[in-house]
């Protein structure tokens, strides 16, 4: 089971690291990863496998919402069978 998490907000300082420290709280593993900085604008892509979590995935989008609040971020928690639904043509 995997989910995709996307951060789009402003450029700033320990983005990735407080992100990926929730990855290892929540026992979740990295499959992919794809940030970019466009024009001040910080984004990025993860892929994690839920196989071995420790948290409900409710929990995991609990965490990673007051993530986005506390860095003044959009951060998108999805499970990876809607986010293939949501994308295909």
């Amino acid at each position: 089971m995997k989910a995709v998490i996307t951060f789009i907000g402003n450029d700033k300082m320990g983005i990735v690291y407080k992100a990926t420290e929730l990855v290892v709280k929540y026992k979740l593993n990295i499959v992919d990863i794809n940030q970019t900085i466009m024009d001040d604008y910080f984004t990025m892509l993860m892929i994690v496998d839920m196989s071995e979590k420790n948290v409900t995935f409710d929990e995991i989008i609990e965490g990673f919402t007051k993530l986005g609040e506390e860095l003044g971020m959009y951060i998108k928690v999805q499970h990876e069978d809607i986010f293939n639904s949501m994308h295909q043509i």
